[in-house]
């Protein structure tokens, strides 16, 4: 005997409210997949690399690097770990402060020549960002600007194990890699899921040889990575913790290493800080300031955290017109009265707490400074739309809107 069986909708009328509640309360809320390495945390932890190796399967790693790195002497602590566990390690340090497609091409060339089938980064972002798109290029071929966007990489990469040296770019968590394109002179966004590494070791220890200058770009990049995972269109309760803890600690810690670098109990806060930071917009993404950073930083060739920091409090005035609720948050965090009644006020006050901030870690305040110029700027604006990030800034934005945020920065 054959049924036949009608479906019928759901009628409960708590299922009914919930879903309405669900739809005015929290319209950010969706399904969702949170990405993570495994993650080792605290001073000493780099005696894990080579455990961490092993972990992955990996038999012959190239190690990403660049002189500064090298000089500092971490290469060499990193390979006695790596040795220890009886790997035979190659070593590549053609990265720049800004790594290019030209030199993923030669670090490609490396890793293919001798063999290697796994990265491991010592570095700051740009090792990182290289050692991801070395990794990239070994299983999918081509070019590393085929890969401009979101979701184009469609083979598994080889392991990756990143050490970051830095506390800012949040490279090491992320599912993202950025990379200038040399013949278009602008930096372009790399997303995907593989990109996240396999594990990811913080000792921060690592960040006392950081030059100060680059510790003011990366720990102020780290205060625009959580602020803008906050307000991103795509952020959710499980990245919101995070960046919260990462605005209060980069905020706490960050003027205490550039006054006293020695400082261990400091330096593991910004690393904290940075931690959570990527974390967050790896999985939230980030919005205007970055995509517009990548457009000057990769034609003027700047590193990223220092147009960040000047972009930054220009862009929260502009989402905070339209968009200023999840402002008051971060604002509440610096210790900001908040206004409930005129919340742009309480935005003008962030935006301009947010420039002290730079401020005070030494940072130029104008993009003249930095040698931007104003006949540059609507080429600027319109890459800037191209740009991965734009579509998570929590107010839309036109090519005047661009145009109109870098001038006011001038």
């Amino acid at each position: 005997m054959t049924r036949s069986f009608t479906v019928m909708p759901v009628t409960d009328p708590i299922d009914r409210v919930s879903a309405d509640v669900a739809a005015r309360v929290h319209p950010r809320q969706r399904m969702l997949k949170y990405l993570l390495p495994e993650v080792i945390f605290g001073i000493g932890s780099l005696s894990e690399v080579g455990n961490a190796l092993e972990r992955t399967g990996a038999l012959r790693p190239l190690l990403v690097t660049d002189p500064g790195i090298e000089a500092a002497g971490w290469v060499d602590r990193t390979l006695a770990y790596i040795g220890h566990c009886g790997f035979e390690v190659a070593v590549w340090d053609g990265v720049s402060s800004n790594p290019k497609d030209i030199e993923i091409e030669r670090g490609f060339e490396r890793f293919r020549e001798l063999g290697c089938d796994a990265v491991v980064a010592v570095g700051g972002g740009s090792p990182i960002d290289a050692a991801k798109a070395i990794a990239v290029l070994s299983t999918n071929g081509g070019s590393i600007i085929d890969y401009e966007g979101v979701g184009r990489i469609g083979s598994p990469v080889p392991p990756m194990v990143v050490l970051p040296t830095t506390a800012g770019t949040g490279a090491d968590v992320s599912q993202f890699c950025v990379v200038t394109d040399t013949a278009r002179r602008l930096k372009l966004t790399i997303g995907g899921r593989v990109l996240v590494p396999d594990v990811s070791i913080t000792d921060p220890y690592l960040l006392t040889t950081m030059p100060l200058e680059i510790g003011a770009y990366t720990g102020i990049d780290t205060l625009v990575h959580a602020i803008e995972a906050y307000v991103s269109k795509g952020a959710s309760f499980l990245s919101d913790s995070h960046a919260l803890w990462a605005v209060r600690n980069i905020v706490k810690y960050l003027p205490i290493t550039l006054d006293r670098p020695d400082d261990l109990a400091a330096r593991e806060g910004t690393a904290r800080a940075s931690l959570q930071a990527g974390i967050a917009f790896s999985n939230a993404l980030l919005g205007a300031t970055h995509a517009i950073s990548h457009q000057i930083g990769g034609w003027l060739d700047l590193h990223h955290g220092l147009v960040n920091a000047i972009l930054l409090p220009h862009v929260i005035r502009f989402n905070g017109e339209t968009h200023p609720r999840r402002y008051l948050d971060i604002a509440e965090v610096l210790g900001i009265e908040t206004d409930l009644v005129n919340p742009r006020y309480t935005v003008e006050a962030l935006a301009d707490r947010v420039r002290q901030i730079a401020a005070d870690a030494g940072i130029p305040s104008d993009l003249s400074s930095i040698g931007v110029v104003k006949e540059d700027i609507p080429m600027f604006a319109e890459n800037a739309l191209h740009d991965a990030y734009i579509t998570a800034n929590p107010r839309p934005l036109t090519v005047e809107d661009v145009y109109e945020i870098c001038v006011a920065a001038l």
